[in-house]
C-alpha cells in the first residue's frame, strides 16, 4: 500500500488481506523448518554418537536451537489477530537472540574442545548424507521465510530466516570437516570453520535482542512524514529488513 506525500511514495505497509496471507505462509516454512530440524537432530546426534564425532553432535543440537527459535516464531504467528502477533513481536526476539547466544556458546565450546584433542572422530557417511541434504534444503527455507518477513516488517520472522542461513553456514562447515576428515585427515579444518560462525551467531544475537532486522511500517502505522528517509521497500533509514 503507498501514499503519496508531496510527491514522495511512502510505502504503509501491506493490505490485511495480504497480511494474512503472509502469515500464513510463514506458518507454513516455519512447520516445515521444525520437522526438518527434528529429523536432522535425530539423525545428527546418533551418526555423532556412534562415530565419536564432536562436530556432528553439536551439529544435532543446533538443530534443536533452530527448532526453539522457529516454535517462538510459530507460536507469534498462531495468533489470528494481526495486532496479538505484534504484540508478541519483542518476546519472540528475545527468545531468537538466546538461540543464537547458545548456538555460538556451544560452537565455541566445541570447537575449543575439538582442537584440543578430545578424541578422533571416526568416518560418517550418514553425517556426510544429512550435512549435504541441509546444505541443499535449509537455504530455500531461509530465503522464502526472508522474504515473506521483509514483506510483512516483522523482525521476527526475518531474524528467524538468519538463523536457518546460519545454520545453512554451519552445514556446509560440518560437511567439509567431514569430508576432509574422512579423505585427508585434517580434523582441525571443522573447528577453526565453526569459530568464525559462532562470532557471526553472536552478532546476529545482538541484532536480534535490540530489535533489528526489519522495521517496515504496517498499514495500521501513522503516517511518516514527508521528510523521513525510505527505500525501495518501503524501510526508514537504517533498517536492514531489505539487505
Amino acid at each position: 500500500m503507498l501514499l503519496m506525500v508531496a510527491g514522495i511514495s511512502i510505502s504503509l505497509g501491506p493490505s490485511p488481506t495480504r497480511r494474512e496471507a503472509l502469515a500464513r505462509r510463514i506458518r507454513l516454512l516455519v512447520a516445515a523448518t521444525i520437522t526438518y530440524n527434528v529429523i536432522e537432530a535425530i539423525v545428527a546426534i546418533t551418526a555423532g554418537t556412534m562415530a565419536s564425532s564432536t562436530a556432528l553432535i553439536g551439529f544435532g543440537l543446533d538443530s534443536v536451537i533452530e527448532v526453539s527459535s522457529a516454535a517462538a516464531v510459530a507460536w507469534q504467528f498462531s495468533a489470528a489477530d494481526h495486532a496479538v502477533r505484534e504484540a508478541r513481536e519483542q518476546r519472540t526476539l528475545r527468545i531468537i537472540s538466546v538461540s543464537f547466544l547458545a548456538l555460538a556458546a556451544y560452537v565455541s565450546f566445541d570447537s575449543v574442545r575439538a582442537l584440543t584433542g578430545s578424541g578422533e572422530a571416526e568416518r560418517s557417511l550418514s553425517g556426510i548424507v544429512i550435512a549435504a541434504l541441509s546444505l541443499a534444503i535449509m537455504p530455500f527455507l531461509s530465503a522464502a521465510q526472508r522474504r515473506a518477513g521483509q514483506e510483512l516488517g516483522s523482525a521476527s520472522a526475518v531474524a528467524d530466516s538468519k538463523q536457518t542461513l546460519l545454520c545453512t553456514y554451519l552445514s556446509a562447515v560440518v560437511l567439509l570437516g567431514l569430508v576432509l576428515n574422512a579423505t585427508l585427515g585434517w580434523s582441525w579444518a571443522d573447528p577453526i570453520a565453526a569459530l568464525v560462525i559462532a562470532a557471526v551467531a553472536v552478532k546476529e544475537g545482538r541484532d536480534a535482542w535490540q530489535g533489528g532486522g526489519c522495521c517496515a511500517p504496517t498499514s495500521t502505522a501513522p503516517v511518516p512524514s514527508a521528510a523521513a528517509e525510505t527505500d525501495t521497500c518501503g524501510c526508514r533509514a537504517g533498517c536492514d529488513c531489505c539487505s
